[in-house]
């Protein structure tokens, strides 16, 4: 199939320099707030890209759940792929698409755990059936039916029939801590406006990047 011809040309504002906060994550939280309001359908998913110690890239796509200066969090289970690659190579990259508004942020840096004590501030705001949910599967291994899947549901729900559903020791946060951060910004004949921060010892470093 040849699909050489899609195409559209991006037709929005410009980006400037004077128009960006000196700080990435209260740019960040603008844009978010942008996305929100103009109705994107979760704007808090985003691509991970993770790298394990065979060297081959890996991606998915995570829901934000919490960011602030320290960095941008998700969960997940501690047995799953990414978790095996964060463990070997503690190191990852976001993208927020926001395709609607002709805009991308790219966020690269280190990876750590969050604590306990924030682990499971989350999961006791998660709804029961997700509380469930992340006792029953051990994601990212093979299982043999969906059947089975369903039978360990009923198995968890019998278990903790009663009272709240505890934190497992398996399931928790990672924090992204941010080294660089981009925003993309789509503007005709393909010349966007791209702006990159680095972090410095001091701060940030801010450059506009060719398109």
């Amino acid at each position: 199939m040849d699909i050489s011809d899609m195409r559209r040309d991006f037709e929005s504002e410009g980006l400037d320099r004077d128009a960006l906060d000196n700080n990435p994550v209260r740019q960040f939280q603008t844009w978010f707030g942008d996305a929100r309001e103009a109705g994107i359908l979760e704007p808090n998913a985003m691509s991970l890209a993770t790298t394990g110690g065979d060297g081959m890239p890996d991606i998915r796509t995570v829901l934000l759940k919490y960011f602030d200066e320290s960095g941008f969090v998700f969960y997940t289970n501690y047995g799953s792929r990414k978790a095996r690659e964060l463990a070997e190579n503690p190191k990852a990259a976001l993208l927020f698409p926001w395709i609607a508004l002709n805009r991308q942020v790219r966020i690269q840096g280190k990876v750590e755990k969050v604590s306990k004590s924030e682990s499971l501030r989350y999961f006791a705001s998660r709804p029961r059936g997700s509380q469930i949910g992340a006792w029953v599967s051990e994601q990212s291994r093979a299982i043999t039916s969906r059947g089975l899947l369903e039978q360990k549901v009923a198995e968890i729900k019998r278990r903790f029939s009663e009272g709240e559903i505890p934190l497992p020791d398996f399931w928790g946060g990672y924090r992204v801590v941010p080294e660089r951060i981009e925003f993309w910004q789509g503007r005709p004949s393909r010349l966007h406006d791209r702006f990159e921060y680095v972090k410095q010892d001091n701060g940030w470093i801010i450059d506009r990047l060719q398109p």
